[in-house]
């Protein structure tokens, strides 16, 4: 009995890992977030922050992507509902869309305190400025988010 738990319980890892792959696939938003927050991150380290401000970003990004996924899944289980339906179905899609919505303006809130005080701005700006190679690294890792959050999967990669 005991190990059929255990399997079970890895099993849902699996089942998460999935899920997270297909957003990857699948949700342009969820893309989009992903590469936030790796500029958070390289911001994060070129700012010199401390272990608390990294941590508090840490919730945030990973709150605005975990609300993101419930997102796509309330999207998926409602989609093409019935015509008696069609209201409650829409409206738990806003829904769903307005919790990212309200955790990603609070993910910048925190981002702008973090980021906005004791010089940082402008050490950040030093930093980028003082070596070229990083701002053209900067510039490129810009253009690649933006084709991989575009970027629509064929239909082949779709169900797989």
């Amino acid at each position: 009995m005991m190990r059929s738990e255990f399997k079970r319980f890895g099993k849902g890892f699996v089942y998460a890992w999935n899920g997270i792959r297909a957003a990857v696939r699948e949700e342009r938003n969820f893309r989009f977030h992903l590469c936030a927050a790796v500029f958070v991150y390289m911001a994060a380290a070129l700012a010199e922050i401390s272990p608390v401000e990294t941590a508090l970003l840490t919730i945030c990004v990973f709150l605005v992507m975990a609300l993101e996924l419930m997102n796509s899944a309330v999207e998926r289980a409602v989609d093409k509902p019935d015509t008696s339906h069609w209201w409650s179905a829409g409206a738990a899609k806003d829904m769903a869309a307005g919790a990212v919505l309200a955790a990603a303006v609070g993910a910048v809130v925190v981002a702008v305190c973090v980021f906005g005080t004791a010089g940082r701005p402008a050490l950040l700006w030093h930093k980028l400025t003082d070596a070229p190679l990083r701002l053209a690294g900067l510039l490129a890792m810009l253009l690649v988010s933006a084709v991989f959050i575009f970027h629509k999967p064929n239909q082949q990669q779709k169900g797989q």
